[in-house]
């Protein structure tokens, strides 16, 4: 058990954000796009919190008036719960991103389920909030985090575009020119308030793509909306197909 262990630290440790590639795989129940969501998108931003992404990526949102959809690791929340709190108070929707940063493939069922379990709590405890929605450690999905989700009625969402951010040479206008070239409403934009899984102090420049993508959204008459917010309204305007006769 402690050989597994270590082997999963390790694999762990050295993944990469590009394994979020992963994301973009067709795994049954992912949430990636809301299709009839007119006007709208979800900004998203994951592995926080962090000490100094976070409240940088705070204040560009608060200042261009955009609302996101948080998805944070249990583990970092413990370590700032006060900063897990802000995100929540400062009007954003809280998202569960598991406990720790471990793809789930490489887990167990059970471990998975434990894991989710863990960061739910730690960010309930902290924001006073429940997460609204899942989604898997670089996006890799395992059935036990499909199972998570839908036993505790949540979606599992995943994106349809992303910033590439954690890239150590990545800079704002090149991220926020990845998430507005083709941008449709109903789409699910990826972004990350920390570097702790990715190129060092990477924040600096998501949190700098932040005021040019508010102003592509502006140019196309796209509002920023949380994540459950913009399932709801892809939802209610979704076709409904007539009944059958009897």
């Amino acid at each position: 058990m402690r050989l597994r262990t270590a082997a999963l630290a390790a694999v762990a440790a050295n993944a990469s954000p590009g394994l979020s590639a992963v994301g973009a795989l067709r795994f049954p129940g992912i949430v990636r796009h809301a299709p009839h969501a007119a006007g709208l998108v979800a900004l998203t931003f994951d592995d926080g919190p962090h000490a100094q992404g976070t409240p940088a990526v705070l204040e560009q949102l608060d200042r261009h008036g955009l609302r996101a959809t948080f998805y944070l690791v249990g583990r970092d929340v413990r370590r700032a719960p006060g900063l897990a709190a802000e995100v929540a108070a400062a009007g954003h929707e809280v998202g569960l991103h598991g406990d720790r940063h471990i793809p789930h493939p490489l887990l167990p069922p059970s471990l998975v389920l434990r894991d989710l379990a863990r960061g739910l709590a730690a960010v309930e405890a902290a924001t006073g909030r429940t997460p609204r929605s899942v989604r898997a450690p670089f996006g890799a999905a395992s059935l036990a985090t499909l199972a998570f989700a839908r036993r505790h009625g949540l979606p599992l969402v995943s994106w349809t575009r992303w910033g590439r951010d954690w890239e150590p040479r990545a800079d704002a206008a090149a991220i926020a020119a990845r998430l507005s070239r083709g941008l449709t409403p109903g789409d699910i934009l990826l972004l990350h308030d920390s570097d702790a899984y990715s190129a060092r102090r990477s924040w600096r420049a998501t949190a700098g793509a932040v005021p040019l993508l508010a102003e592509a959204l502006a140019k196309r008459g796209l509002v920023s909306a949380p994540v459950s917010e913009l399932l709801a309204a892809g939802a209610a305007a979704s076709p409904v197909s007539p009944a059958r006769p009897p």
